[in-house]
């Protein structure tokens, strides 16, 4: 099995799925090379296709009228994204780019509606993952709108604990700078939650690697959004 038919098959979005549908969706997809920093697709443009990454991290994002960008995603290997448009056939409402060298599989719009018409199973598939983003968005949503930072950096670590098997210690796959941007904030303003979340004893940072120490503490921070004063 091909490196990127393996990734495929592991995706939540086509898991389970027999291997003739795998054959089938091979079939249809179309194989890219995106280089660091180089758009995908940008917002405004046709929804004619949706991708899943094989390899690297790509960013969805937009840009504010004084081109201050805010991150919406960040999709690893097996991790879909531009779906939605492509059901509604209308055009993306954000833009994407590789976060690092990437490779992804695009699947153009009109091959995989007729793919899924003849295997309702994948359908299925599709639909729990919408549902699990609708509420991770909803979720960011809420904290860029009603919580600070603390509380925001705080429950981005239990969410990324929840996705790695519930672990003490999480690895981050981006760089401060990118998550600054995913929680809306600056990355002097991260740098400064992260040593205060340190000296209270909350969390243990060392480079990417962060280690959960106070769990109760954490999830009070992100849900009261208080931290008591260093």
């Amino acid at each position: 099995m091909s490196r990127s038919k393996e990734i495929l098959s592991q995706s939540i979005l086509f898991s389970g799925l027999p291997e003739q549908d795998m054959e089938a969706l091979m079939a249809i997809a179309v194989e890219k090379s995106v280089a660091s920093g180089e758009l995908i697709f940008s917002e405004g443009d046709p929804a004619d296709g949706f991708y899943v990454p094989t390899e690297g991290m790509v960013k969805i994002y937009k840009l504010s009228t004084e081109g201050k960008e805010q991150i919406l995603h960040m999709f690893g290997p097996g991790e879909p994204f531009g779906e939605v448009p492509v059901f509604s056939g209308k055009v993306f409402p954000a833009s994407a780019e590789a976060m690092k060298k990437s490779r992804v599989l695009f699947f153009p719009r009109k091959d995989f509606r007729e793919l899924i018409a003849r295997n309702p199973s994948v359908a299925m598939n599709m639909l729990a993952v919408l549902a699990r983003r609708l509420r991770n968005f909803t979720i960011q949503v809420e904290n860029l709108s009603l919580k600070e930072v603390p509380a925001r950096l705080a429950g981005y670590f239990l969410l990324q604990a929840e996705e790695q098997n519930n672990a003490d210690t999480i690895r981050l796959n981006i760089s401060k700078g990118h998550l600054a941007s995913f929680l809306g904030t600056i990355p002097e303003t991260l740098s400064r939650m992260l040593r205060k979340m340190s000296e209270q004893g909350l969390v243990e940072v060392q480079g990417r690697t962060i280690r959960l120490l106070d769990r109760q503490g954490l999830e009070d921070l992100a849900e009261f959004g208080k931290m008591e004063p260093p």
